[in-house]
C-alpha cells in the first residue's frame, strides 16, 4: 500500500511532499478513533524498552533530526511508534534557510541530498509549542531530543552563545540535548568540530547544566567524513568536558560510488547526502569509537537504516539507540515497528 502511496508522492517535490504528508496524518490523527487506529497497527509491540541516559526509551527506534524541524508533528510520530523525537536543528533566533529546491531523491541509490541551512521557527516559538505539548500529553512516553544549532549569520567566535541561548530556552521541555555542529549546509559550521571550539561549546552548555538541579543529558552529532585523527580528538576530549555521547552520524558530503548519473549529481548541487551511501561509512565509524572507548561511550547510529537488518549492524558495531530519516521516507510507517520485531528477535 505505502509503495503507491511513495509513488504518487515521488512524483512531486520532495519538501512539499512531506509537510504534505505529515500535515494529512495530523488531520487523520484529530478524529480520535483513527489514531487509536494508527497506534495499534504502527506500534512496536514487542520491545521491552531499554535505560539510556538515565532515561526509559520505550524502544530503541528514534527520528533523527530535521524532520520535524519545528516539533509540529509529535503526536502523530508518536502514534507511529517512534520511541523518541528529535526536533530541530533549533536556532535562536528564526530562519528562512536556503533557497528551494533544497531537499533531493535520488531514488536509485536510496537516498536523499538536502541543503535546509536550518530553517527553523526558532528558539521562542519552538519553546512554546512544546510546553504546550507537555501540558496537553502529561502521560506521554515519547522521549524528546533537542537538537540545537548556530544561526547563519552568527560569527564562529560567538557560537557558543547560539548554543547556550538555545539550551536555556528549550531546558524544561527536552529530555536530551544534541550538538549539532556537522550540518554541511550552514556555511562554516563544521570547523566548530575542531577540538578547541568543541571544548568551548560544551564547557559553557555543561556550566549552564550544573545551575539545574537534575541535569540534562548533552551529545554530540558528527560528521561521516571526520579523519580518525579528528575523531580520536573528540574521543579525547570526552574525558576534559562532559559530552554524554555521540550521535553517528550526520549526512555527507562524499558523492563518490553513486547509482545515479554524473549529470543529476551536478544538477542537484551542494547538501548533504544520507540513506543507503551513508551505512557503511557510519557504521565504520561507530565500530571505531566503540573499539577505543570499549563501549563506555552511548553512541545513537545513524545512517542508511531501512530495516531491522541495518539497525543490527548498527548495535552489533556498539551503538545503543537508532534513528532513522530517510529510510522512514523510503520505507513508510511501518519501519519502526518492523525495526523492532527484528531487533527483538535478534535477542531471543
Amino acid at each position: 500500500m505505502y509503495q503507491l502511496i511513495k509513488n504518487i508522492l515521488f512524483s512531486f517535490d520532495a519538501e512539499k511532499a512531506h509537510y504534505f504528508s505529515m500535515n494529512f496524518l495530523r488531520l487523520c490523527c484529530r478524529i480520535s478513533l483513527i489514531k487509536k487506529l494508527i497506534t495499534h497497527l504502527f506500534r512496536a509491540e514487542k520491545s521491552a524498552g531499554v535505560e539510556v541516559m538515565g532515561l526509559h526509551f520505550k524502544n530503541k527506534v528514534g527520528l533523527g533530526a530535521g524532520f520535524d524541524k519545528n516539533a509540529m508533528y509529535l503526536s502523530e510520530l508518536e502514534a507511529l511508534g517512534f520511541g523518541f523525537v528529535e526536533i530541530g536543528t533549533v536556532t535562536p533566533l528564526p530562519q528562512e534557510g536556503n533557497d528551494k529546491p533544497r531537499l533531493f531523491r535520488l531514488k536509485k541509490d536510496h537516498a536523499l541530498i538536502n541543503r535546509m541551512g536550518f530553517n527553523n521557527e526558532g528558539a521562542d516559538v519552538i519553546s512554546q509549542r512544546l510546553f504546550a505539548w507537555r501540558k496537553k500529553n502529561p502521560k506521554s512516553r515519547l522521549i524528546i531530543g533537542g537538537n540545537i544549532g548556530k544561526n547563519k549569520l552568527t560569527p564562529n567566535t560567538s557560537a557558543w552563545t547560539d548554543y547556550v541561548t538555545c539550551f536555556k530556552k528549550l531546558f524544561d521541555y527536552v529530555d536530551y540535548f544534541v550538538v549539532n555542529v556537522s550540518s554541511p549546509n550552514t556555511p562554516g559550521l563544521r570547523e566548530l568540530q575542531e577540538k578547541e571550539s568543541l571544548q568551548l561549546i560544551f564547557t559553557q552548555l555543561q556550566t549552564e547544566n550544573q545551575n539545574h538541579q537534575q541535569p540534562k543529558p548533552i551529545l554530540l552529532k558528527i560528521a561521516p567524513d571526520l579523519s580518525l585523527a579528528q575523531i580520536d580528538e573528540i574521543i579525547a576530549l570526552k574525558n576534559k568536558v562532559k559530552i554524554d555521547g555521540l550521535i553517528v552520524s550526520n549526512t555527507t558530503l562524499d558523492r563518490s560510488e553513486l547509482i545515479t548519473d554524473t549529470s543529476t549529481i551536478e544538477k542537484v548541487g551542494a547538501g548533504g547526502l544520507s540513506g543507503k551511501p551513508v551505512a557503511q561509512k557510519s557504521s565504520a565509524i561507530i565500530q571505531y569509537i566503540s573499539d577505543k572507548t570499549n563501549r563506555q561511550l552511548l553512541i545513537i547510529g545513524s545512517g542508511g537504516i531501512f530495516n531491522g537488518k541495518d539497525a543490527a549492524e548498527k548495535i552489533e558495531a556498539g551503538s545503543t539507540l537508532v534513528q532513522v530519516w530517510t529510510g522512514f521516507i523510503y520505507e513508510g510507517p511501518t519501519i519502526v515497528k518492523n525495526i523492532d520485531q527484528q531487533l527483538s528477535h535478534n535477542t531471543q
